[in-house]
């Protein structure tokens, strides 16, 4: 067993309200340069819709992510030969458009126009190449569904549905959606840092942040094939490629990353988890209804002596044990079970995770005004919300079941909740409930403190980092190498 630690995030959405607070916070940080118009290293897509780049999770036209062939894992955009035969044309890339042509506007035509009784405009120009241009897509192009059915019936996770669940959400769609906020998601098996000839991406031992070294990139672009999730991006400007870094530098001095921070709704939880590297290879090959099951499974109980053990041996000191104890990430993704991750079938083993919306929880209008039963509710879980294949589909490899539980246990929640503040529902009922999704009082009090009314700090808890110390005392200064085979620890200095 070969235990490492791993900053890791959990977004509730059913709490995200779509303001994209969170992605104007990390675009003034951190994509404001020549080059990056177009990069949303966080971006908030509306569900059902097509995303941003258009269609990223059809991966038959990006070829992004991990495939096992013959009983072993494989990149799907490149390899040994292919990787050679395509080192200057790469098939798979995302084009402009596909993200989409970052505008500004030319202000001075507003003062420079020559008198006349038409008002003067400023017109559109593109930001890469200066010329006019006219608007046609942009990063958040289809922000509730657009006013059009289009975007969301272009939606890759509509495969599957029947008929009748393809007109039960749009149904749905003209009432009711959810938001998807996405950044990189740091995995553990990234096919990012796989793809990459020049070993320009790395994954941090000490934290496991995916990061690109500036000096070492070549701009070969095979990260943003690699990429299932399309969250490496090429500066057209520098010739280099570039991502989310997770904010490190605020991480570093105990501040969470931008986007956490501001977040309206709340949705963001923070904290390290501990997990097995040694079984990071069998858990991605697992077949696609057990890819959840097999992420959790890597993801150690934080209390086991012999986890602890582990852990100290390979140099994660007691804070980071502690966080990792008290971390709301590992209650909700295996303790609770309630947060599932997106597109596990990429096989990147992604360490962002959702807990799925409940939403709509639609009850029935009666003579006697609007009614919400609890069992009908638990019965009709399928009927009365969004499909419940869709959302397999987004969170869980397809696997319904994984869903449904995480869902029931949400239900169980409200209901217990409800009893207590409102009066409503009879006493055996929540029971029933509680006792159906496999939760306690207890435990439904503990959700409920954590989902409804955290603090700040036990939404975002970040450990102190002390790089620094870490890396000096895991390094040997005579031979550069770290203990137990952890390998070498230094890094250049300049790092995205």
């Amino acid at each position: 067993m070969d235990v490492r630690a791993q900053i890791a995030a959990v977004f509730h959405l059913d709490k995200c309200i779509g303001c994209h607070t969170c992605s104007i916070a990390c675009k003034n940080i951190w994509t404001d340069r020549r080059g990056t118009e177009y990069m949303w290293w966080n971006n908030v897509e509306t569900k059902p819709g097509t995303g941003y780049p258009t269609l990223w999770e059809g991966q038959n036209k990006y070829k992004g992510g991990w495939e096992v062939v013959d009983g072993k894992l494989r990149l799907r955009s490149t390899g040994k030969v292919r990787g050679l035969t395509n080192i200057f044309f790469q098939p798979y890339l995302p084009t402009i458009d596909d993200y989409y042509e970052p505008w500004t506007y030319r202000y001075q035509d507003l003062f420079d126009a020559p008198a006349g009784d038409d008002q003067p405009t400023a017109r559109p120009i593109s930001q890469i190449t200066g010329q006019y241009i006219d608007i046609e897509a942009g990063p958040n192009w289809d922000d509730d569904l657009g006013g059009s059915p289009i975007y969301a019936a272009n939606d890759p996770n509509l495969v599957g549905l029947s008929d009748e669940e393809r007109a039960q959400l749009f149904q749905l769609q003209g009432l009711v959606f959810f938001y998807l906020p996405r950044i990189c998601n740091h995995c553990l098996n990234p096919a990012c840092v796989a793809a990459c000839p020049s070993g320009a991406l790395y994954k941090r031992a000490e934290d496991g942040i995916v990061l690109v070294n500036q000096d070492v990139c070549r701009g070969w672009r095979y990260c943003v094939s690699g990429c299932p999730y399309k969250k490496v991006y090429f500066n057209w400007s520098t010739g280099k490629s570039e991502k989310c870094i997770f904010c490190y530098p605020r991480q570093e001095t105990g501040y969470a990353p931008a986007c956490f921070h501001t977040c309206v709704g709340r949705i963001r939880y923070l904290g390290p988890v501990l997990y097995d590297a040694d079984g990071i290879t069998a858990a991605a090959s697992v077949p696609d209804p057990e890819l959840v099951e097999a992420q959790r499974a890597l993801i150690l109980d934080p209390f086991r002596p012999d986890v602890l053990e582990g852990a100290r041996r390979n140099g994660i000191g007691d804070q980071w044990l502690a966080a990792a104890q008290a971390a709301p990430t590992y209650k909700l993704i295996k303790q609770w079970r309630l947060a599932l991750p997106l597109h596990a079938e990429f096989r990147t083993l992604p360490m962002l995770w959702y807990v799925p919306p409940l939403l709509p929880m639609m009850g029935t209008v009666t003579e006697h005004g609007y009614r919400l039963d609890a069992d009908e509710l638990y019965a009709g879980l399928a009927e009365r919300r969004v499909p419940l294949r869709f959302l397999a589909n987004l969170l869980a490899a397809g696997n319904e079941r994984l869903v449904t539980d995480s869902l029931a246990k949400q239900v169980a929640v409200r209901f217990y909740k409800r009893a207590q503040t409102v009066g409503d529902v009879p006493a055996n009922k929540v029971e029933k409930l509680l006792a159906r999704a496999g939760c306690s009082p207890e435990e439904a009090e503990q959700i409920y403190r954590l989902v409804a009314m955290p603090t700040f700090g036990e939404r975002h808890l970040v450990p102190p980092f002390q790089r620094e110390l870490a890396v000096a005392d895991l390094v040997d200064p005579q031979t550069q190498r770290g203990e137990e085979g952890l390998g070498p620890r230094r890094r250049p200095h300049r790092e995205f």
